[in-house]
This record gives structure tokens, sequence and C-alpha cells, in this order.
């Protein structure tokens, strides 16, 4: 979303606009590296449309997934970070044809994310919270064309998936993308709500105060401290 973007982009230098499948995208320098930066859009259709024009159209080397998410493991707090370890649709069954979760065709229900991106990732990640409080949790997200606003949906998707850690609408339709296309990807989370009757009301007052800056702290750490 705007809000999540707006701290990011003044901190691009040199930057141009380009244009492609009605997204914008935002091509310059952030700390020395070469960088494009869009708005994945929402939902996963959206998110793996603009995922594809990164790749097919920019030829960017590696992705970095930043935003928000509702906190579903225990002990993972509004404000936390959550590091992506492997993504999956929590919305995706084609059974009986295929068990529930797999993305038919492919064998994989849970996509992987590169490690040692994500380790580097993490170390900015770990380095932000550090400067305004927080933790860092690194395992299980999950993605569906929903958004998780009540008690009872964040219940069901905890029983079916005990090791979700969060729960947001596009990062496992980026991870199948980069999955295909053998790029690079790190996915990095923090959490603006529990995914309960209150997401609601705290999802917009964290995007307008904690989302664009964090977000902009660990990309920061993480390109001039060295992503692999």
């Amino acid at each position: 979303m705007r809000e999540e973007l707006a701290a990011l982009l003044p901190a691009i230098e040199g930057a141009t606009i380009g244009q492609v499948g009605g997204r914008e995208f935002w091509i310059g320098h952030l700390a020395g590296q070469p960088v494009v930066a869009v708005l994945a859009g929402i939902g996963k259709v959206a998110a793996a449309i603009t995922a594809t024009l990164l790749i097919d159209h920019y030829q960017v080397e590696r992705m970095l997934f930043i935003g928000v998410a509702g906190g579903l493991g225990a002990g993972v707090k509004v404000g936390d970070v959550v590091v992506a370890n492997a993504l999956l649709q929590h919305d995706m069954d084609a059974s009986p044809l295929f068990p529930r979760h797999e993305v038919p065709l492919t064998g994989l229900s849970r996509f992987p994310v590169d490690t040692l991106f994500s380790d580097a990732v993490a170390r900015g990640a770990q380095a932000a919270l550090a400067v305004r409080g927080g933790a860092l949790h690194r395992g299980l997200i999950i993605s569906g064309d929903r958004f998780v606003a009540t008690a009872a949906e964040s219940t069901a998707l905890r029983a079916a998936l005990p090791d979700a850690l969060a729960v947001e609408m596009e990062g496992a339709a980026v991870a199948q993308v980069c999955h295909a296309f053998n790029i690079p990807l790190a996915v990095v989370r923090s959490i603006s709500d529990r995914a309960d009757d209150a997401a609601h009301v705290d999802f917009p007052q964290f995007l307008a105060t904690v989302a664009g800056p964090l977000g902009l702290a660990i990309v920061r750490h993480t390109l001039v401290h060295g992503a692999p």
C-alpha cells in the first residue's frame, strides 16, 4: 500500500518512473545499489503480475518483499517482525485431485525463500528492531485472498496450520513466481495486528506510523551490510 512505500521512495537516488501493466516502477539507487521499487498490489493475482513484470521487464536479480501482516503464532505481537522461511497459500484447495494447500502441477504447498538472502534481511530486521523495539521471528507465512479480521478465522487458520506465524494476502504468490523463474526471494512482514476482531482498527494506524519507516530501515541495512 502507498503508506508503506512512502518512506522508501525519498531514499531512492536519481529515481525515474516507468509504467508497465498499469503499475509505476521507481528505478534508481539506494545505498549504492541499483533498485526497482513498486507497489505489489493487493491480493495474490496482483502481486504475481507485479513480480513477473519485475523479472521479465526489469530483469531483477533478486526480490525483497516487505509489508505488513497479521500475527498468528503464539508470541507474535504487534510491532514484531517475521522473516519467512517458507510461504503457503492457505486458501488453495484442489482436493481431492491434489492435497489441500498444494499448488496443482508443482508438487509444492510450501514455497521456499533464498536462505542466505533471508539471513541478511533478518540481520537488517534485528538491527531495526534494536532501535525501536520488538521481536524477530522466522518461519512460515501464509497468504490468501481475504483480509483475516476475526478471531474465528485466525483460530481456524492456527488449527489447520499450527506452525504459521503470520497471515497476509500476497507473499506466497510472489514466492511461487520467484520459484518458477529461479529468482532469490526474501519476505519480511511487520506485524500490524493479531488478525482478530480488532484488525481493522489496528491496521490503518500501524501503516501510517510504523510500517514505512521500519521497512526502509530493514532495506537500507540489508543493502549497506551486504546482501549476498
